[in-house]
């Protein structure tokens, strides 16, 4: 195989010291496997904290009434919101639209009472699109189309001392601006196993809520895709039909402070993979000036015999790319099977967290979370290590074309 000057001479010094060749590949291959894994790491976990959110009742997008966005008032109400739920319904991606009504409400057992934010919701609808409900405890979830009936979270019932077939008195403030009250039974109560969301959980019949505040229409109709990466594609077909009735708004606007813990971690990610790319960049830099200065005779007869700067630079820069590919393809055989094993087995936090509540924001966070796996790791490995160790070649270069030859000849050097 007819290999040009620069990278016979590149590999032969290379290989002339295996032993510093064989261990900054190896500083490589560690260093852009641990970025490997924790880029995907980083957004596995947002995505889990992102499906987290969505099949927690908040869905992805949520269709909600003119203003909701500025002002957080649920008892703002979406116009024609039926044709709105059969546009969802239609939409690309959906698997399902689901409607929601909230209002503040005080329950009450005898003496005990409790403030709550209770949701009206579409029972059938809301049995496919909120996995929290499927954490029932005991009795049963609403069935479609019942009135009358509650169900609550665990640590409510506790507070208010209330179990399946008991009656709770429900009060709320009603259009006309006056408090109307009824009795609600309740059918189920729900364990989530975090206590802030098994505090504030209260769902019961849209009649109900509109029986009870005189509102006859739904507040908020939440959108669950089958992928997020489905995201932008829905929102694009819904902006055009939804028009000025209604306002589309993700699950970044809805749940701000989960969003900014995701974008607190991606920016944490981005910072140690650029320490980690700059200890290797130092590294590679240190070795190939290393070889630079016991090679400077080797270079000064060369320049004597007439070769080029410019060859001579290409001749580092090409070691540093062969380190680079060789580090990069060692990168591959760490980092693969590992990040693999993170998406596929996930990292398990409870025995790390101290029996810490999982729940935020009326979210269900999983105590396991999945990285990222994907044929994107592999370009991402390759320009890491090509392109750190090429940049760490330069300074070597520019060193190793200044060198004097004659004062890299003399005798006493």
């Amino acid at each position: 195989m007819n290999l040009p000057i620069a990278t016979r001479y590149a590999l032969r010094s290379l290989l002339r010291h295996r032993r510093r060749s064989i261990l900054s590949a190896v500083g490589i291959a560690v260093g852009c496997s641990v970025c490997m894994f924790m880029v995907g790491f980083v957004r596995g976990e947002g995505e889990t904290i992102m499906r987290a959110a969505a099949e927690s009742g908040s869905g992805y997008l949520r269709l909600a009434p003119k203003g909701w966005r500025e002002t957080g008032n649920d008892r703002l109400r979406l116009p024609a919101w039926q044709k709105l739920l059969n546009l969802a319904d239609g939409t690309s991606g959906v698997l399902m639209a689901s409607p929601h009504a909230r209002i503040d409400a005080l329950l009450a057992m005898g003496t005990r009472t409790a403030g709550v934010i209770m949701l009206g919701v579409d029972a059938q609808r809301e049995m496919r699109a909120n996995r929290l409900i499927q954490k029932v405890t005991q009795g049963r979830y609403l069935r479609p189309g019942e009135t009358g009936a509650v169900v609550i979270g665990g640590s409510l019932a506790e507070r208010l001392d209330v179990g399946v077939d008991d009656d709770l008195m429900v009060t709320v403030s009603a259009q006309d601006g006056e408090m109307r009250s009824a009795m609600l039974r309740v059918v189920g109560v729900v364990g989530t196993g975090s206590k802030m969301l098994d505090t504030g959980l209260c769902h019961v019949s849209l009649t109900d809520v509109a029986d009870l505040t005189g509102y006859d229409r739904v507040g908020e109709i939440s959108v669950l895709l089958a992928d997020a990466d489905l995201l932008p594609q829905a929102i694009a077909e819904l902006t055009g039909p939804v028009g000025a009735q209604a306002d589309i708004v993700t699950w970044l606007e809805i749940i701000p402070e989960l969003a900014s813990g995701v974008e607190v971690d991606e920016t944490w990610a981005k910072i140690m993979v650029t320490i980690v790319t700059l200890v290797v960049f130092l590294g590679i830099a240190s070795a190939q000036l290393a070889a630079v200065l016991e090679r400077r005779r080797e270079f000064a007869v060369l320049a004597a015999l007439g070769m080029r700067g410019g060859r001579l630079v290409r001749i580092m820069l090409t070691e540093g790319v062969i380190l680079g590919v060789t580090g990069g393809v060692l990168a591959l055989c760490i980092g693969l099977p590992t990040t693999y094993l993170s998406a596929t087995r996930g990292i398990d936090f409870r025995g790390w967290s101290g029996g810490a509540d999982y729940g935020i924001s009326n979210i269900l966070l999983e105590p396991v979370v999945y990285g990222d796996f994907g044929w994107w790791l592999v370009p991402l490995a390759l320009v890491l290590a090509v392109v750190s160790t090429t940049l760490s070649s330069l300074y070597p270069a520019w060193y190793a074309l200044h060198t004097d030859p004659a004062s890299a000849l003399r005798v006493d050097q």
